[in-house]
């Protein structure tokens, strides 16, 4: 696991951060855990620092531009690529994706070039939503895979693993959405290149600390997003 970084990206997430990255480092110690923060100003930078006496494999990049979700992941995975990371996963600060789940993961970036962590196949799920939540998201995977004709169930989880292979791609072709639209964003333009999926099955937990970042923004992005993607995909 030595060439393997896991990227969480934050944004005022110092108390959330504060339990994860102890029990990030008990699933995969030899792994490098890069921070990747939007300036948040809770005490992140100073918590980081702590935690760094007792793990040299944490890192911090702090952003002061660009800011936002998609921005943050694409500025981590040019840092591993940078130091030579052959292996990433991206996940959430709020124990929404469990780290036990890590291993299994990045055992399956052997056969593939992506792996989803998936609450959509068998095995997978969600705790802590509503029946109204629920069935929006039950809506908007089917409203993807119809339009784009993905072969993957699970378009905006950000429990993603990627290869080296298509962390390169990713950073040649950077996608162009942010939030939500961003993930469905990086992983069609994967399929659409060749690259290897695979799904592994994950409860989703829901949020602990915080609540959902999404805005009225990223609702309407999501829905033109396929559209978009479909007919960009047309006129080449």
């Amino acid at each position: 696991m030595l060439s393997t970084c896991i990227i969480i990206p934050t944004l005022r997430e110092r108390n959330n951060l504060l339990k994860l990255t102890p029990v990030v480092f008990q699933h995969v110690p030899q792994a490098a855990l890069l921070i990747v923060d939007d300036d948040s100003r809770d005490g992140t930078r100073e918590l980081i620092d702590n935690f760094q006496k007792q793990h040299q494999n944490l890192h911090l990049l702090e952003r002061h531009d660009k800011r936002g979700y998609g921005y943050a992941i694409i500025a981590g995975l040019a840092w591993a690529h940078t130091r030579g990371f052959d292996k990433v996963v991206t996940m959430d600060a709020d124990f929404s994706h469990d780290p036990k789940e890590i291993p299994a993961m990045l055992d399956k970036l052997y056969q593939h070039d992506v792996v989803i962590g998936s609450r959509y196949v068998p095995g997978g799920g969600i705790e802590r939503w509503s029946i109204h939540r629920r069935l929006l998201s039950w809506f908007a995977q089917r409203y993807v895979r119809f339009i784009l004709g993905t072969h993957f169930h699970d378009s905006t989880t950000g429990f993603v693993g990627y290869s080296k292979k298509a962390i390169v791609y990713l950073l040649a072709h950077g996608p162009k959405s942010e939030g939500y639209s961003f993930l469905l964003e990086c992983k069609h333009i994967l399929q659409r290149a060749g690259h290897t999926i695979a799904e592994h099955p994950i409860i989703y937990t829901g949020r602990r600390e915080e609540q959902s970042k999404m805005s009225w923004k990223n609702i309407w992005e999501s829905i033109w997003l396929p559209w978009r993607l479909r007919f960009d995909r047309l006129k080449r």
